[in-house]
């Protein structure tokens, strides 16, 4: 029962941490083409 217990959880940590690497990895998407626009924007301004 307590390897079951163990392996159950020891799932949902990699799971976890599995799903935050993705949405990390989708913020800096954004933040990058927020960073193209931002630019853009600076060289129209010109």
């Amino acid at each position: 029962m307590k390897k079951l217990i163990l392996s159950i959880s020891l799932i949902a940590i990699v799971v976890t941490f599995m799903t935050g690497c993705n949405t990390i990895s989708g913020i800096g998407k954004d933040v990058s083409s927020l960073g193209r626009g931002v630019a853009s924007g600076a060289k129209a301004m010109e």
